[in-house]
């Protein structure tokens, strides 16, 4: 109760008192506001660090681009390589491309008659490599320079004979047949090949028709003996028969 008195007696601050202790109180709480404000930070700092790492630790992997060096080129041939980055699964593969491309031209061109003897070696299907044999065949009939031992002009004449010897396509050995037909009574390797087709082909039309080619040279010795040979032996009769019919007509100089 005296207290209460005591306070009751108290006179009313002052204007001037009441401006210093509110001074006094907010001079209070900006000290202690750094280091309230320093906390904070701090703690949303180490909140936003461990936030951001459970966001990437659950975000998909974003999948690492392609990087193509010619993404013009033709299509895949061959894959040539394949190489692993260390720790990473970025693959490098190395490929190659083919481009298809094409030259027009006359069959007299030395850049088209290469490219004809090339079909008939790296073909894409059989029509292909039929259609070179029979040009190439087409262009020595004619006597278009199918000589092997001129400039610009070489391996024709070797790539139908190899034709003639290899080709699985009797159609094909009966071309080859028809393109090396001028050449029998000069080329001696000509002649043996055709001497070989009359002896081993397993076709029959191919055998009469190199029996054929060999008119303007039957009075060659080794001709003969294979035309009498056959004629003679060979199980095939329509074979014997045309072999013997080529014997007739000509003195026999065995």
């Amino acid at each position: 109760m005296r207290l209460d008195e005591a306070l009751d007696a108290i006179p009313p601050r002052s204007l001037t008192q009441r401006l210093s202790a509110n001074a006094f109180r907010w001079l209070g709480l900006m000290q202690s506001a750094p280091a309230l404000a320093t906390l904070l930070l701090g703690v949303g700092f180490l909140g936003g660090n461990l936030l951001l790492r459970y966001q990437v630790a659950r975000a998909p992997r974003a999948t690492a681009p392609v990087i193509i060096s010619n993404p013009a080129g033709g299509g895949i041939s061959s894959v040539s390589g394949i190489v692993q980055t260390p720790n990473s699964e970025v693959v490098q593969v190395t490929y190659n491309r083919v481009i298809p491309e094409m030259v027009q031209g006359s069959l007299d061109d030395p850049q088209i008659r290469n490219l004809l003897v090339l079909g008939t070696k790296l073909a894409a299907n059989n029509e292909v490599h039929t259609d070179a044999v029979a040009y190439l065949a087409q262009e020595c009939m004619a006597g278009h320079s199918c000589d092997s031992d001129q400039s610009g002009y070489a391996g024709i004449r070797s790539t139908l004979l190899a034709s003639l010897r290899t080709d699985r396509n009797p159609a094909d050995r009966l071309k080859a047949l028809d393109g090396l037909q001028r050449y029998v009574a000069q080329d001696v390797q000509v002649r043996n090949a055709v001497l070989d087709s009359v002896m081993y082909d397993q076709n029959s039309a191919v055998r009469a028709q190199a029996i054929s080619l060999l008119a303007p040279v039957q009075a060659d010795s080794s001709v003969r003996r294979v035309l009498r040979t056959v004629s003679t032996v060979d199980s095939n009769p329509a074979v014997r028969y045309a072999s013997f019919q080529a014997l007739q007509g000509t003195a026999d100089i065995q």
